[in-house]
Order: C-alpha cells, then sequence, then structure tokens
C-alpha cells in the first residue's frame, strides 16, 4: 500500500490477475472491482474515497481501471468485450509465480526512465496521480451535467440504441419509481425487457436509489440499468447484485464517458505521430 492508504499498481496488477483466476478466467469489470476490495483488505474509507479531482468515481476504481489497462499492454489480459475481462496463458502464468509487479515495471521501465524520479514513484505506486487520460473524461462529465435533463435521457437512449438495443423509449414520467426509459436488448434467441434510469449527478448514488429503482421494475422488466454522470456508493454497488433479487448494471461516470469516445458521439480521437531519431543507428553505418 501506499502511504496513503490506497493500494500500488504491483497490488492492483497482482489483485486482478488473482480475481480473474479465482473466477475461471474472466469476469466483468464490478466483479473484479469486488475482489480486489477483498484481496487487498481495503477498509470501507479508503473505497469510499472519490477519484482525484472529484469528477466520477472512487479513487480506487481510477487506479484499477489504469491497472487493467496496464495489463492489456502487457498482454497479460485480455478485454473480449466492454466491461468484460480474461485473463491470458501469459497473466496465468505471472499469477502462479507471484511475478506480476515485477512484469510490470519492465514492460514499463523505459517509460519511467523518461519520467523524474517522484514522477516514478507517485506512477509506480499510483499516489496522487492524476493521468492526463483523465482529463477529458472530466471535461465531457462537466458538460454531460450541465445539458437538460430531458437532453440527457435523450442522450442515453442514443447510446442504448448504438449499443444494440431496440424499441427504446424515453418516458421520463413523474411517480414512476425513477424509470427513465424502456428498451429491449437480444442476446442470441433471447430477448430481455430492459427498463433504466438517467442519473445525472455529482455526488455518489447510494443504495436507496438501488432499492428504489429495482421496486419500481419488478413485474415490469427482465433487467434493470443505470446511467449515472457520477460514481455508485461501495454500498450501492454491492445492493445492486445482492442474492436473491432481480440484478441492476450499473454504468458510473467514466462507463459513459469511455461509451460516447467508442461511439463517437461528441467525443474525437486523434492519434499523434511521434517521432524518434535513434543515434545507434547511424553509428553503424
Amino acid at each position: 500500500m501506499s502511504t496513503n492508504g490506497m493500494p500500488t499498481v504491483s497490488a492492483l496488477v497482482d489483485a486482478t490477475l488473482k480475481s480473474l483466476v479465482k473466477r475461471g478466467g474472466t469476469a466483468a469489470t464490478q466483479e473484479v472491482q469486488t475482489d480486489i476490495a477483498a484481496v487487498l483488505g481495503l477498509s470501507e474509507e479508503v473505497l469510499a474515497v472519490p477519484a482525484t479531482g472529484g469528477r466520477s468515481r472512487t479513487e480506487v476504481a481510477r487506479l484499477a481501471s489504469r491497472a487493467r489497462v496496464y495489463l492489456r499492454q502487457m498482454e497479460a489480459v485480455e478485454n473480449p468485450r466492454r466491461g468484460v475481462w480474461a485473463i491470458t496463458e501469459y497473466g496465468r502464468r505471472l499469477d502462479s509465480e507471484g511475478t506480476a509487479g515485477e512484469a510490470f515495471y519492465e514492460s514499463f521501465k523505459e517509460y519511467f526512465s523518461r519520467k523524474s524520479d517522484h514522477q516514478v514513484a507517485t506512477e509506480f505506486g499510483l499516489a496522487d496521480v492524476n493521468a492526463p487520460e483523465d482529463e477529458w473524461e472530466g471535461a465531457l462529465l462537466d458538460i454531460l451535467r450541465q445539458i437538460p435533463p430531458d437532453a440527457f435521457e435523450r442522450l442515453c437512449q442514443l447510446v442504448l440504441s448504438k449499443r444494440g438495443f431496440t424499441r427504446v423509449e424515453v418516458t421520463g414520467r413523474t411517480g414512476d419509481g425513477g424509470i427513465d426509459g424502456v428498451g429491449v436488448l437480444r442476446l442470441n434467441l433471447i430477448s430481455f425487457h430492459v427498463v433504466f434510469q438517467c442519473k445525472r449527478y455529482e455526488k455518489a448514488v447510494g443504495t436507496p436509489h438501488i432499492r428504489e429503482f429495482r421496486g419500481a421494475m419488478t413485474g415490469r422488466a427482465d433487467k434493470g440499468l443505470i446511467l449515472t454522470t457520477s460514481h455508485f456508493s461501495v454500498a450501492a454497488q454491492r445492493e445492486a447484485v445482492r442474492d436473491g433479487v432481480p440484478t441492476i448494471d450499473l454504468i458510473d461516470g467514466s462507463e459513459l464517458c469511455q461509451l460516447l469516445k467508442d461511439l463517437k458521439l461528441g467525443v474525437r480521437t486523434e492519434l499523434v505521430e511521434r517521432v524518434t531519431v535513434e543515434p545507434a543507428f547511424f553509428k553503424s553505418i
């Protein structure tokens, strides 16, 4: 752990691999998040710390997301579809040998060599670091929180339509238990009726919201989905997947930003060419 109680990147990398092995090789992001907290023994206080800048999620969730990106770049895990992670044979070997942290550092040694000692220590420990790739998310979330509520509902409708939902409609009726829209998701030969809720929040979405929404969807749909510009409290995440009641899928602000980026909805990605001169080549002539 780092000095502020946050897990280091080595710990997160290792815990992520252990989670995937435990779950048979494949797991959803939320399942990995739950396992990480248990494996590392993270306290409720640490799990509740808002992300750096207070943008959309908890700090642990932000750091764990970066750890998964590192693991994917190392080819220790794969991301076969959105929100799902699978361990590779290389990843299994790192887990069994207990060398995931060392492999991470070796993979990014050149990257670290271009930074100051302070930057390396901060990056490697992931303490008080706000990665450039997070900045665009913050700017996007600021916009999403300022647009009218009905515009945000229409945006969520568009996102779901482009992700395979059909007959997506925004209802927005008052006194409807928080249900903002309905849709149908077809997977292979089976169709699921889905109700969704759009929460244009800055503070965390808590357990009461999950319970109220579940009560409203009971008997009206097969699945429930909540999209928010903020994040879900740890207790709310647990309530969403509690045994014995219908599961509710959660999309926090960061995931919503990634969806908009993937779908190219209001987000443009530009690739920048980087040119590096190699002096060794000229010396060999």
